[in-house]
């Protein structure tokens, strides 16, 4: 059985609305965080999420 976590958004720390399982890569991967609006650029690998860059989003 595929081990699976949610992604937290990395400005507030909350659940986002993805699911990433240990065999997941992401490369420059946009990530939304519906609670606070904020985007970031992350990649993903082992489980292991690092943020690349935070972008602004337009209102």
């Amino acid at each position: 059985m595929e081990k699976t976590e949610w992604i937290r958004c990395p400005v507030c720390g909350n659940k986002t609305r993805l699911q990433i399982r240990e065999d997941t890569e992401l490369k420059n991967f946009p990530l939304y965080c519906p609670k606070c609006k904020q985007e970031s650029l992350i990649e993903a690998k082992d489980l292991q999420v690092t943020v690349v860059k935070r972008l602004k989003v337009k209102t």
